[in-house]
């Protein structure tokens, strides 16, 4: 592989890294300060079972965050995770009421939603429709579709272990009192950070060690330089946006487990979440620049924000309002290191 396709920031190896690594100790630095200034207010705040809720409610926007994450590496967006991530549950939901065994309708649910960035991918790459309007029209199609397929009436009774992803946890303790009722001792890790964890080491492994991720850095520093240096850009594209609706539907299945029930009307604002969980961490919407681990990290502000919030007793319309603060904060950051570039 040439030089080109091997150093795909511009400002080489050095600079991707120093980069990246300064955005990523800056939300770790955001996100110890919110601990501490949460926990002073309120003792509950760090407790085990808080802390374990934290990474159910992070699960899902971690998710979507990941394939957000590498779409946004190659300088494009992807509106339509939400409503993948709806259509994905939904059709989950509607094969185990046609009577399939759950792990073949959750897989199934994540081909859809893979289908559905492979769509945008082609879209995108093929019709050169840019990838906010490609993306727009697919989130009104994917959420259009779960509308009709349901008749916008959630799906209800869908079985004990439809809910074992969502509400499962391993090693969980629960012991019994002499009067015949039960005490848990240790909630558990819940199934969905062990996936979310899973996942991100599987992702951050793609884009650091394997030559797709190569090529997504490489795509979103400089198309044309990366076409000439002999990288398929097209379907590098297409593989992220893959990525991205796959990782949608992954959250489906988590999301709609949790609730035992497939409700088409979820995910409604999820990819602004996820979209915030990558920016926050250090990824540019310019492209070329950005990790897994700052996305995570982001994911995590912003669910430690939102649960210190509610604790506090601050209005979810309150807290809408201030994570559109510290997103707009972040992206100027991301302006102001791309213009001292």
């Amino acid at each position: 592989m040439s030089v080109a396709a091997e150093e795909p920031h511009p400002l080489g190896r050095i600079g991707r890294i120093s980069a990246g690594t300064f955005h990523q100790l800056s939300a770790l630095m955001t996100l110890a300060m919110l601990i501490a200034i949460f926990a002073f207010g309120n003792a509950a705040f760090l407790s085990v079972n808080n802390g374990l809720t934290v990474l159910l409610q992070t699960s899902v926007i971690g998710l979507i965050g990941i394939g957000m994450t590498m779409v946004i590496i190659t300088g494009g967006i992807d509106l339509s995770v939400g409503s993948v991530l709806a259509l994905s549950g939904t059709a989950a939901g509607l094969m185990v009421k046609a009577g399939l065994p759950v792990p073949v309708a959750m897989s199934a649910a994540v081909l859809v939603g893979a289908l559905c960035g492979f769509v945008n991918g082609i879209v995108i790459t093929k019709m050169r429709i840019t990838p906010f309007v490609a993306t727009l029209g697919m989130m009104m199609i994917a959420r259009g579709t779960a509308l009709q397929l349901t008749g916008a009436a959630p799906i209800s009774q869908l079985g004990e272990a439809f809910g074992v992803l969502g509400n499962g946890a391993l090693f969980r303790h629960v012991e019994k009192l002499p009067n015949g009722l039960s005490r848990v001792v240790f909630p558990g890790i819940p199934y969905p950070a062990i996936l979310l964890l899973i996942v991100a080491i599987c992702g951050a492994y793609l884009l650091r060690r394997r030559a797709l991720g190569r090529h997504i850095y490489a795509t979103g520093s400089n198309e044309e330089a990366a076409r000439l240096s002999g990288v398929n850009v097209d379907a590098t594209k297409i593989a992220a946006y893959v990525l991205s609706g796959a990782l949608a539907g992954v959250a489906g299945n988590v999301l709609m487990s949790r609730l035992v029930t497939a409700q088409p009307n979820e995910g409604v604002m999820y990819e602004l979440d996820a979209i915030a969980a990558a920016v926050i961490g250090g990824a540019s919407l310019m492209g070329g620049v950005g990790g897994i681990s700052g996305t995570m990290i982001g994911a995590f502000i912003i669910g430690v924000l939102r649960n210190g919030l509610n604790m506090s007793g601050v209005s979810a319309f309150i807290q809408q309002i201030i994570i559109g603060f510290v997103v707009i904060l972040a992206v100027f950051i991301d302006q102001l290191r791309s213009n001292r570039r």
